[in-house]
């Protein structure tokens, strides 16, 4: 008797039923020519008896292989493979050759990704998590959005007009768009000079794939914009980092470089620079710009946090002034919406839209219409305004009673400067303190630690003041006892 039991795997902690693991275990014993064309198999009670499983459940595991051609059933006679299945030279039959396929490693060759420590994933909820700078959705006009989208998805003519040019981004954003960055942030442009984009990463990785190739340079900030720089990376271009200090990119080390090296392009923040929150300085621009000119290299500007700004009005960005066309400006919704709605945007040339429109294709072929469409109108509406209006008075409230805090609570342990926009704070420890000792505790978990810097950074726009305060004091707590010692 052939023995069933050593070819069929069973393991009833897996998620996959048994039936299927049964299935699954002929399939395999036949590909690998265990089990011969026209060779017949138990019948259901005896197969079920030698398992251990109930009858029914190899009733199903039957029909499922009979429902796919690998085995043939004569009722009250006989179950036999198929006579379809080609003659194949019978392997050893171990442990292995039932197993599920996605076990195993990949083993053929491929590029593998370097890892970046300093933004971690959240993998179990701890008591306290620290983002590193999110709004707080349960201001958001999410409610408002998803009525209007709600709203599109019930009319014919909505329904038709959604499926049109989402690569690019539905004509209605983009004009939308347009006049909403030309009100808020000075850019003379049109909805041609604008795709639409899965967040501000899809922007930087589709700009990095035009712009860069292999033994190019780029330059970006230290420390800096980690998932940026991985991008950088993918072109295979070489990542120059240039220190940031308290008035943004040091331009002065950035023209150092440039009278040795040829530039492609510069990845800058210019407010409220991630992680360190500084601003770029009046004068830095100014000459950044005159950089640019003088030794032909494309700037990429994150628009990252620009809406939020509590001591006055923020600079402009790089894009609203004169230049070549060589800036491209990217931002999100993200940072207004909340993270997991992706919207981002590029501007740019139109022939530059264009190429970044055809790589964009190949990987993506469009976005949510009805939510671009839903967006749009959030926009023209003034909803969209109404509300960043009210989440920066309650996010300036909360970087205050932040400041009030940490200046409370934590003052011999730590330095920091109150940025003047943004929805997080930079933090550095003091010396003998260490980053670590935060790192590793199991009730705390902060999304961005730079070990170097000795510093995290703290998002507080996301927390109310129970929760700023409950995180402050874990952090005290926990430095308090490891240091007293």
């Amino acid at each position: 008797m052939f023995p069933f039991e050593h070819i069929i795997s069973i393991d009833k902690e897996k998620k996959l039923p048994v039936y299927r693991q049964i299935a699954i275990s002929i399939i395999n014993a036949i590909r690998n020519g265990n089990l011969k064309a026209g060779m017949p198999l138990p019948g259901t009670r005896e197969l079920a008896k030698t398992l251990g499983v109930h009858r029914k459940t190899v009733i199903a595991a039957y029909e499922e292989l009979n429902s796919q051609d690998w085995i043939l059933i004569v009722p009250r006679k006989q179950v036999r493979v198929s006579e379809h299945i080609p003659t194949l030279k019978p392997q050893k039959w171990h442990a292995q050759n039932s197993s599920v396929s996605y076990e195993n490693s990949f083993d053929l060759p491929l590029h593998i990704s370097k890892k970046d420590s300093s933004q971690r994933e959240l993998t179990v909820l701890p008591e306290v998590f620290i983002d590193d700078g999110h709004p707080d959705i349960r201001l958001s006009p999410v409610d408002e959005l998803l009525k209007i989208y709600r709203s599109y998805t019930s009319r014919s003519f909505t329904i038709k007009k959604s499926v049109v040019g989402t690569t690019q981004g539905t004509l209605k954003l983009r004009e939308e768009l347009s006049r909403y960055l030309s009100v808020t942030r000075g850019l003379n442009i049109s909805a041609d000079n604008l795709l639409v984009t899965h967040g501000a990463q899809m922007s930087i990785y589709l700009a990095a794939q035009l712009l860069l190739q292999p033994g190019d340079i780029i330059i970006s900030g230290k420390p800096g914009y980690p998932i940026a720089n991985s991008a950088f990376e993918k072109t295979k271009a070489s990542v120059i980092e240039v220190p940031v200090d308290e008035n943004g990119l040091d331009i002065h080390v950035l023209e150092k470089i440039c009278k040795k090296k040829k530039i492609t392009a510069v990845y800058l923040i210019p407010h409220h620079h991630y992680p360190t929150t500084v601003t770029l300085s009046v004068e830095r621009r100014m000459k950044l710009l005159e950089l640019s000119n003088q030794y032909s290299f494309a700037i990429i500007e994150d628009d990252y946090d620009y809406d939020y700004h509590y001591s006055s009005s923020p600079y402009l960005p790089l894009a609203s002034g004169t230049h070549k066309g060589n800036i491209i400006y990217i931002g999100s919704f993200s940072k207004i919406l909340g993270s997991s709605l992706r919207i981002g945007f590029m501007v740019a040339p139109k022939n530059f839209i264009q190429e970044a429109l055809i790589l964009r294709k190949a990987i993506d072929v469009g976005g949510d219409g009805y939510m671009q469409n839903a967006l749009a109108e959030l926009i023209r509406s003034g909803d969209l305004g109404r509300y960043l209006k009210k989440a920066k008075k309650c996010y300036h409230q909360r970087r205050d009673y932040l400041n009030i805090l940490l200046q409370q609570h934590l003052r011999s342990y730590i330095s920091f400067t109150l940025p003047d926009g943004g929805l997080a704070v930079w933090i550095q420890l003091k010396s003998p303190y260490s980053v670590n000792t935060l790192k590793t505790h199991s009730q705390l978990q902060i999304k961005r630690i730079d070990e170097e810097e000795n510093a995290f950074r703290l998002g507080f726009a996301s927390m109310n003041e129970k929760e700023l305060e409950d995180a402050v004091l874990l952090i005290k707590k926990i430095l308090t006892n490891i240091y007293s010692k």
